[in-house]
């Protein structure tokens, strides 16, 4: 089951592999956790309005007006005079269209922002995962090397009681188990630091098992790259509000209905009345021109982000393919590293049996073929990795 959050680290101890679990299944668990979906919320409230403000029958709020008027300070004649109104603003010309195409650039924009979060997660459980997974192999690693020295001191030992071997031979041995235990005991802890990395961010206790994604097409990004199609969503959503504002420049047209009761001076009888009045108010560019120099900086800023995020992305991509093709080169070299590594420890060893090369000779070459086992492990989980990351760039969801 998930966790919250704010759990104690000691809640975790290690991760286990669940195969029931899919890459799929963890990523909406961690995007439903992710710190940014408050603003996710927010935003479909926000876009919820904008559709409200739209679709309502008047563009703004109506008002009403009561006035009282008497000469009892003046001419004191007996006049009253009482007034009820009710203002109702009107559509300007095009208003209601302007504001149904910002709305729904609004929405658009946060189903790609939501879809944009979402690769943003995938990124970081991918991240999280091959951590996760570099560390186990150098967990393991670290294991295999003790097992390895402990056999070694156990085989000194051994030659030394016999006679075979001087006491020095013996303390080298010891020596060098103890330091393949330090590396252990540190693996484990970047173990241990990787996996409550991955636990923060899903709040799971397992992880699906480790399976390599497939190496997406050559593709550069365009606006169907989820991190582009939400500044491509701003550019349009700032030109919208642009033409909102120019539509809007000018305050509302106002229908005046109101209903009069009176009675004139020395008049025992009151009249009543209806009347109708417009108010159109006029353009002014004292005020509207601010307010049209805010909107044209808007969309001058939404399109700079545009143009900045795709450079970003054309250079993660260059660098994920370049990265990619570097680990590739470097498996290759790894490998026949690794063949040679082992065939001379082989050597070392049947060599050190039979006395004709002594324990620091051997020590030598077993550290150097432990060497060729750690890269090539991490070089086939580095091209992996190098893949997902790759993906990533390209804006493949897993």
């Amino acid at each position: 089951m998930p966790l919250s959050a704010g759990a104690e680290e000691g809640e975790l101890e290690r991760l286990q592999i669940d195969t029931a679990l899919t890459l799929g299944g963890v990523l909406l668990t961690a995007f439903e956790r992710n710190p940014q979906q408050p603003l996710l919320q927010a935003g479909s409230v926000d876009a919820e309005a904008r559709a409200r403000h739209a679709l309502a029958a008047l563009p703004g709020a109506p008002a009403i007006n009561m006035r009282h008027q008497n000469d009892v300070i003046g001419s004191g004649r007996n006049l009253r005079e009482w007034e009820a109104g009710l203002e109702l603003p009107v559509w300007l010309p095009g208003q209601r269209a302007a504001r149904e195409a910002v709305a729904r650039e609004a929405q658009g924009g946060l189903d790609a922002g939501r879809t944009s979060l979402l690769l943003e997660t995938a990124g970081q459980l991918r991240d999280a995962l091959w951590d996760v997974a570099m560390n186990v192999n150098a967990v393991d690693l670290a294991a295999a090397r003790v097992k390895s020295a402990q056999a070694l001191e156990h085989d000194v030992l051994r030659r030394h009681q016999a006679g075979e071997l001087a006491k020095t031979d013996v303390m080298l041995a010891q020596s060098e188990t103890l330091q393949a235990q330090t590396a252990h005991l540190r693996a484990q802890a970047e173990l241990k630091h990787a996996e409550h990395r991955y636990w923060m961010l899903t709040g799971l206790k397992h992880t699906p098992v480790f399976v390599e994604e497939p190496l997406a097409g050559e593709t550069r990004p365009d606006d169907s790259h989820p991190l582009l199609a939400v500044s491509a969503r701003q550019i349009a959503l700032a030109q919208e509000e642009r033409n909102l504002t120019r539509v809007e420049k000018r305050e509302n047209p106002q229908l005046l209905l109101n209903a009069r009761h009176e009675r004139g001076a020395f008049d025992t009888e009151y009249d009543s009345s209806i009347g109708v009045a417009v108010r159109i108010p006029l353009s002014a560019e004292v005020r509207s021109a601010p307010m049209l120099a805010k909107a044209e900086m808007g969309l001058a800023q939404a399109m700079s982000n545009h143009e900045q995020r795709r450079l970003a992305l054309l250079t993660a991509m260059h660098e994920a393919e370049h990265n990619l093709e570097v680990t590739r080169s470097e498996l290759v070299i790894v490998e026949e590293q690794h063949r040679l590594a082992q065939e001379s420890l082989r050597l070392a060893r049947k060599a050190f049996e039979l006395g004709e090369t002594d324990l620091v000779h051997l020590m030598r070459v077993q550290a150097q073929a432990y060497e060729a086992e750690r890269a090539l492990g991490n070089r086939q989980i580095q091209l992996k990795w190098d893949i997902a990351r790759f993906n990533q760039a390209a804006g493949v969801l897993p």
